[in-house]
């Protein structure tokens, strides 16, 4: 059973990351970070901040930087990357995510994502099609800035005015699952 998280190195992806390995404290399933690349696609690339404005592609090297920057958020996290066509519609690179998650037997998928403001389908193409598979349960996050506060191994939240840790807040209005996250710990 293991912890998926689709990376691409965005924003989004690192917090969806964060939120997996936090979560994994409480789980001890394992994270798996996936990053599919289009092959030679540089546009692609570029607007990933995966290669530079006047830089080649380099797969050897895409991969590389993609790698650290999983090892640069957590170096328990595994890596595992797939190689589509250069010109792989969302669908495809969100099918390669779906059977990585199901040959990892994934229990959860973080998807980061801006907009899934009130329906999963709201999320960006990918996201949206690896959400739609019911093999595993997915979780959407959208908060940037929840890490864990390093306090005993407590999980901050933000209320949206600045940090709090999850303790402070009344533990009936909780899931399980955010008390056992908000446990040291060594509890």
């Amino acid at each position: 059973m293991t912890l998926v998280v689709p990376f691409d190195g965005s924003d989004l992806s690192v917090a969806a990351l964060r939120r997996a390995v936090e979560v994994d404290r409480a789980l001890a399933e394992g994270v798996l970070a996936v990053s599919v690349v289009p092959k030679g696609n540089v546009e692609y690339a570029r607007e990933r901040d995966w290669i530079g404005e006047h830089e080649a592609f380099d797969l050897a090297e895409v991969v590389d930087r993609l790698r650290k920057q999983v090892a640069s958020v957590s170096q328990a996290a595994d890596f595992r990357f797939e190689v589509v066509n250069r010109y792989a519609p969302a669908g495809t690179i969100a099918s390669r995510v779906r059977q990585v998650a199901k040959d990892a037997a994934a229990t959860m998928v973080f998807v980061g994502s801006d907009d899934a403001g009130r329906i999963v389908t709201t999320l960006a193409s990918v996201g949206t099609n690896v959400a739609s598979d019911d093999a595993y349960d997915v979780v959407i996050v959208r908060n940037r800035t929840t890490v864990a506060d390093g306090a005993g191994g407590r999980v901050a939240e933000s209320d949206g005015g600045g940090q709090r840790s999850a303790t402070d807040s009344d533990p009936r209005n909780r899931s399980s699952l955010a008390r056992s996250i908000s446990k040291p710990i060594d509890a």
